[in-house]
């Protein structure tokens, strides 16, 4: 299983599933990662958190926990 977080820097993928539960799997989704849903990796931190994404046109910071509770393909 490929995650988000797996993805390089000008990496480009597209969200095939969203894992976890309650919440942050709904603030997840209320920010845009849902399934189809195309994404560029824009940069990542010396320390590997947070990833900067691009995503329906604005730049999202995640952290590498919850990049890798988004399976990409």
């Amino acid at each position: 299983m490929k995650t988000l977080g797996d993805v390089q820097v000008g990496g480009s993928s597209t969200i095939v599933k969203l894992h976890g539960e309650g919440a942050l799997r709904r603030h997840l989704m209320d920010l845009g990662l849902i399934k189809g849903t195309p994404f560029t990796v824009v940069k990542v931190a010396p320390l590997g958190d947070p990833v900067e994404v691009t995503v329906r046109g604005y730049e999202l910071s995640l952290r590498k926990a919850d990049a890798e509770m988004i399976e990409v393909e």
